[in-house]
């Protein structure tokens, strides 16, 4: 997967950012257009039979408007910058540290494995590990060692029982477990590693963490 480097100022530009430009060009337009026809207009009148003194100064009031709107359209995107760069400058203080995210999926690659925490809601007495890739595909499944309510999985992407180990990419984890008493429970895993770099996309500011995007408001925990 292809990453950006972190907090650049070349980040890919928001569909709220073309939004307001289009939207800034479209009130430049309609400014000028009523420019041009007000002072045609005053160019062209009858010098007998001038324009009406009180039409004239509500086409004033309307070249006012548009152009206060101009303004402040210029305003809010200013507003709009200014609040991306500061989120973005906040999320990459966390690179470089291990989150825990609320994703069941993680990166995995030649040098880093695929990494989760998971959570029971009772102590766990038999719990199966099912990984499937980015098609959907099951790849692995496994038994996992438990007796208490919380743990952690890695996964290297080596496949049991055999000499094969899965290519780099993004993995799913499901957990499947039962309490000792042989009840079915709820186990739910979440993704954590070690964030790499930071970005902008689409207005909100992603993390990348082992070759996996994440929003940065899916964030449950950093590590020192």
């Amino acid at each position: 997967m292809t990453t950006v480097p972190s907090a650049t100022s070349g980040a890919p530009t928001s569909t709220a950012d073309q939004a307001a430009a289009a939207s800034s060009t479209g009130l430049n337009a309609d400014f000028n257009m009523f420019l041009k026809l007000l002072t045609t207009q005053m160019q062209n009148q009858d010098p007998l039979d001038p324009m009406d003194s009180s039409q004239y100064t509500q086409q004033l009031v309307q070249y006012s408007q548009v152009e206060q709107s101009i303004k402040q359209n210029s305003t809010l995107n200013s507003i709009l910058a200014s609040l991306g760069n500061q989120s973005l400058t906040q999320a990459s203080s966390m690179i470089g540290k291990t989150v825990e995210v609320n994703s069941d999926t993680s990166g995995l690659n030649a040098t880093t494995p695929a990494q989760w925490n998971w959570y029971a809601s009772a102590e766990v007495g038999d719990l199966t590990a099912t990984i499937t890739d980015a098609s959907g595909k099951v790849v692995e499944t496994r038994k996992l060692d438990v007796g208490e309510r919380t743990g952690n999985f890695s996964w290297d992407g080596k496949i049991t029982g055999s000499d094969k180990t899965a290519p780099e990419g993004v993995y799913t984890l499901k957990l499947e477990g039962q309490d000792v008493n042989g009840n079915k429970i709820t186990v739910s895993p979440w993704a954590t590693g070690l964030v790499n770099n930071v970005q902008m996309v689409n207005g909100a500011v992603q993390l990348s963490i082992n070759g996996a995007e994440y929003a940065s408001d899916s964030i449950s925990r950093i590590e020192k």
